[in-house]
């Protein structure tokens, strides 16, 4: 069993930055693939970001890639996400998840991922 916190979002002008952290409870951690999530006010939830056990390996969806860069520290159980150059578009409830099942593979469905945080609002300004 793990659960996830997040933090670090808030209301940031375009073309800003923010750090999202996602602190884990348990001692597996090291063991769950992890990704983020974020989901806009009548979208369905979408893949960002994720990162296999090691943190050896991400991977990113097109519309974040080279501006958002996820990581994670295993020995104080957290991720983070970094986001920059941060658009309009990317205004949203950002989750957290630990895929409980394969260590070394980033899925980007939700459905491959057993546990979620509460989630944190990111909203950008124009």
């Amino acid at each position: 069993q793990v659960q996830l916190e997040e933090s670090g979002g808030g209301l940031v002008q375009a073309g800003g930055s923010l750090r999202l952290s996602c602190a884990a409870s348990g001692r597996t951690f090291s063991r769950y693939a992890m990704g983020w999530f974020r989901q806009a006010p009548g979208k369905e939830r979408e893949f960002v970001a994720g990162i296999i056990w090691s943190g050896d390996n991400t991977y990113y969806a097109d519309s974040v890639k080279g501006r958002f860069t996820i990581s994670r520290d295993n020995a104080n159980n957290t991720v983070y996400l970094q986001m920059n150059s941060l658009k309009p578009e990317d205004t949203a409830v950002y989750y957290c998840a630990a895929d409980g099942r394969i260590m070394s593979r980033i899925a980007t469905m939700s459905y491959a991922y057993t546990y979620w945080g509460q989630g944190t609002q990111v909203t950008v300004s124009s």
